[in-house]
């Protein structure tokens, strides 16, 4: 069964570069969290299949995402893009992310596991190399003089092109990009924040900063809030508790729902394709990272790259979320 996609762009003009890099990306990146655990092989290629045939080319993923099973090998995330890679012939396309810090064989950030870890992603990815490669979480317990060497060598090596800070507080970022400029280090180019329109104060007060100052590109995850931001999920719906993004039920989130609603109705298009396109239209987001368990959820998000909001309805959303981002 093939899914309508007329409605987005097949080519790469709508591609942004990441950050200072010399890579290029699609607007809304394809998250790997389902793949092997919410869909199995065959749907996580129509998955790839699908993002591939609208334009898309960056992919998110962790080699953390895994069934927690261990005698399931090949369904992580990281083996069936690595068997989707190989078939489609598509690696040169794509810009891959992955992350080292929460395998339980490679847990942590200290310098030998990161090299180890980043030697087994690449093996599942079935590549040669990593396009952005993750620092996962802080890991405090480790110095940053040890996990930065560690990532930059990685770099000189060939096994990595860039890299990049999930989870990281402003003061770390700041404190990882101070090492690197005294020990000429190559720096992290990019972060991945936990950033939505009901999920704002956290980064826009902290990381934002910081990121504009190192013109790092943000990639955010939960882009659509654990599913809330689609309008599943509202105060009037009994099931609505029963959901992960109960947290967001309540009159703040009603506000954004409704303003979401309004501009998606005037648009002619769904509200999750608005609450992306308001993502990644904020300062220094590169791309939002979708995440989908089959290919028929992907148009209406993948339509979010070429949609291009007013002011007026950029700023019915900052009003409606109950923050108005900085200027700077």
């Amino acid at each position: 069964m093939e899914f309508d996609i007329s409605g987005v762009s097949t080519m790469r003009e709508t591609c942004r570069p990441l950050g200072s890099t010399d890579l290029s990306v699609f607007p809304v990146a394809l998250g790997g969290t389902a793949f092997g655990m919410k869909a199995g092989t065959r749907e996580s290629h129509r998955l790839l299949d699908t993002y591939r045939a609208g334009g898309g080319n960056f992919l998110d993923t962790a080699d953390s995402y895994r069934p927690p099973v261990e005698e399931i090998a090949g369904f992580d995330s990281e083996s069936i893009i690595g068997s989707w890679l190989k078939t489609s012939g598509a690696r040169d396309e794509m810009v891959i992310a992955t992350k080292v810090g929460k395998h339980p064989a490679y847990p942590g950030l200290r310098a030998t596991n990161i090299r180890r870890a980043a030697e087994a992603s690449l093996r599942r990815l079935r590549t040669d190399r990593i396009d952005l490669y993750f620092a996962h979480f802080d890991d405090q317990g480790v110095p940053v003089e040890e996990t930065a060497s560690a990532f930059s060598e990685l770099v000189d090596a060939g096994m990595i092109r860039h890299i990049g800070l999930s989870d990281f507080s402003g003061k770390r970022v700041s404190e990882w990009m101070d090492v690197a400029a005294r020990n000429g280090l190559h720096p992290p180019v990019a972060v991945q924040p936990h950033y939505n329109a009901v999920e704002r104060s956290g980064f826009e007060t902290d990381l934002m900063p910081v990121a504009l100052h190192h013109a790092l590109a943000t990639v955010p995850y939960r882009g659509l809030a654990l599913g809330f931001l689609t309008g599943k999920h509202r105060l009037e719906r009994d099931d609505a508790r029963f959901s992960p993004a109960a947290q967001y039920v309540n009159e703040r989130g009603a506000q954004v729902l409704d303003a979401l609603d309004e501009i998606a109705q005037e648009r002619g298009v769904q509200i999750s394709t608005v609450a992306l396109a308001w993502l990644a239209a904020r300062p220094t987001v590169v791309a939002p990272i979708l995440s989908s368990r089959n290919a028929a959820q992907l148009p209406a998000l993948l339509a979010a790259a070429e949609l291009t909001l007013t002011d007026a309805e950029n700023r019915r959303l900052d009003e409606a979320s109950g923050r108005l981002v900085p200027q700077g």
